[in-house]
């Protein structure tokens, strides 16, 4: 637990780093930032930024497995598949309430950080880095909603909405590797109004309340929501990321001093899509059907991994890594998968959860090691506000 993620180089970089955000979001103005305004008065001054923001992703962890447990397949929100028991209403109610709780508590925790001049890079990339994690948990706990029937999409569709929602995430952390500056994306807030909304609805109305088709478009409500999350993100946060990419190069104020070096942070992301989009359909035993959300967390969590390696490179201003080690035990079992003659569901459910095991297991280890590092080099506690003395 002492293994050294960070070079030299990156921890001076990490020194030098100063916070660069805009929000330019109307929600995020006029309706978020007001009420959390008034809530961070209620946090006690001796209690840390980073449990905040801990916190918070507990929550949307607890409601990912919470839903796991009631609906593993996606099916109990679904009259097509009578012999999977609905979810009870209970769960909705405390889905939206931990809901509720982990938007709070992301909102808070930076202001948290400054009020008791607390702030630093580590604060944020904790922030950012458990982010990149919950963007796995808030579309799958969103497809419980609606299930899998003809009301909604299929396990392969909701497979590209999971990857839109990553793209929007680092789509943003690609355009600050290059501009230094992050604009924070208008859909963030904005989809996290509308899971809200879409738990309380559920509870207060039964799942059955969306099983209706919208006439004009002849389309269900799981299916009309895919198609704003693609538009949020190929409409809005990607051409956004362009533009402000663009202005930086024509201010002569770019980062990255060539094309090549501006697109090292797409690469390893291009290559885990692709990877596991070619796994996914021409799977041999079909694991979208036999065990989509299994799939969705591991691909979920080997995204977290690249993320939080380009969130250190963009904040510490070093060279963004185009290769995840990950990549290699992926690419062994796709071959294994593909070229075994024992090809059986079992098997390659198998292979998917051992992957998935060992993802997270890297990860955590990755994320405690660098928050060790960080915390060792600026003589800080991650969870206590207590300052380490000097050597």
């Amino acid at each position: 637990m002492f293994y050294q993620y960070l070079s030299p180089e990156r921890i001076k970089g990490f020194e030098n780093y100063k916070y660069s955000a805009i929000d330019t979001s109307p929600l995020s103005n006029y309706v978020m930032h007001p009420f959390w305004n008034q809530v961070v008065k209620l946090v006690p001054t001796w209690l840390a930024p980073n449990l905040l923001t801990f916190t918070g992703f507990f929550l949307t962890l607890l409601n990912a497995v919470l839903l796991s447990i009631y609906d593993y397949r996606f099916c109990a929100s679904s009259d097509s598949f009578p012999s999977y028991p609905p979810i009870p209403q209970w769960v909705w109610i405390i889905c939206a309430i931990n809901h509720f709780l982990a938007h709070t508590l992301d909102g808070i925790d930076g202001k948290h950080a400054r009020r008791t001049k607390s702030s630093g890079p580590l604060g944020e990339l904790m922030d950012h880095g458990l982010d990149s994690w919950a963007a796995l948990f808030m579309p799958t706990c969103m497809y419980s909603v609606f299930g899998c029937g003809e009301y909604s999409c299929s396990p392969l569709r909701v497979f590209f909405i999971l990857w839109s929602v990553h793209l929007c995430f680092i789509f943003s952390h690609w355009e600050k590797y290059n501009t230094g500056v992050l604009y924070l994306p208008w859909g963030y807030d904005i989809s996290q109004m509308v899971l809200l909304g879409a738990f309380l609805i559920t509870y207060f109305k039964s799942y059955q309340y969306w099983k209706f088709t919208v006439p004009l478009l002849n389309m269900g409500c799981g299916q009309i929501i895919e198609l704003l999350i693609y538009g949020g993100t190929f409409a809005m946060s990607l051409p956004v990321s362009l533009y402000n990419i663009y202005c930086a190069h024509k201010k002569g104020e770019l980062k990255q001093n060539s094309l090549w070096e501006a697109m090292r942070p797409l690469v390893p992301i291009i290559l885990l899509f692709l990877s596991t989009t070619v796994w996914a359909i021409m799977s041999p035993t079909n694991i979208l059907s036999n065990d989509p959300r299994v799939f969705y967390w591991l691909v979920g969590t080997v995204f977290s991994n690249i993320a939080c390696r380009l969130i250190v490179s963009q904040m510490s201003s070093t060279r963004c890594e185009t290769f995840n080690w990950l990549f290699y035990p992926i690419g062994f079992a796709i071959t294994f998968i593909f070229y075994s003659p024992n090809k059986s569901s079992k098997t390659e459910i198998q292979v998917a959860w051992a992957l998935f095991i060992l993802s997270v297991v890297a990860h955590i280890h990755y994320g405690v090691c660098v928050v060790q590092q960080m915390c060792r080099h600026f003589q800080i506690h991650c969870f206590s506000l207590k300052k380490e003395g000097k050597e």
